[in-house]
């Protein structure tokens, strides 16, 4: 087998276990799109965080991104129906990285203006892409897919903790979050 089969040119493609073929077009194939582009996305936040060297902790950001790529794999196999999806533990571990991040951060006051250093910008750009990933997500599941419970709840993490590693990017340079003016 090489980098083709030729089975999709007709524009349709298959899922994990099945003889059916569905349209490229369809939720679950656009779902399991845009989640291929977040983690191809996250490949160069992972790239810059590790060329930055910041830490979570005693954790390297790139690692931490890298677990995430990891994870969004689970979730495409989910979806695709394999017999796997993200666990309970995956979204507490989540969790706590994202409260992690915030105990060093200012509290939160208004909205902020991407773009203080460019690993920052390149997280805030990452978490439009997960929050996009995570609708499609649920019009699949509310087309009748099963997803976990679990796995919407990690996808509605995803993008807290993508927010979190931007506004700790900006941070760890000493750069201001700007608020927008509104005038």
């Amino acid at each position: 087998m090489g980098l083709y089969t030729g089975k999709g040119d007709s524009g349709t493609s298959a899922l994990f276990e099945s003889n059916k073929r569905l349209s490229k077009n369809s939720t679950v194939f656009d779902a399991l799109g845009t989640l291929d582009e977040l983690n191809s996305y996250l490949g160069l936040c992972k790239v810059q965080s590790r060329a930055d060297s910041f830490r979570v902790g005693s954790r390297k950001v790139s690692h931490i991104v890298h677990e995430l790529q990891d994870d969004l794999f689970i979730i495409q196999a989910e979806l695709a129906g394999a017999d796997k999806s993200i666990s309970k533990q995956k979204v507490e571990k989540l969790e706590k990285i994202i409260e992690q991040i915030d105990s060093k951060l200012p509290p939160i006051n208004t909205f902020f203006i991407s773009g203080g250093t460019e690993l920052s910008a390149r997280f805030d750009f990452a978490r439009t892409i997960a929050r996009r990933a995570e609708r499609k997500v649920v019009a699949v599941f509310e087309s009748g897919y099963k997803i976990s419970p679990d796995t919407l709840a990690y996808l509605n993490r995803f993008s807290s903790i993508l927010y979190a590693l931007a506004r700790f990017a900006n941070y760890q340079r000493g750069i201001d979050e700007d608020a927008p003016d509104y005038k």
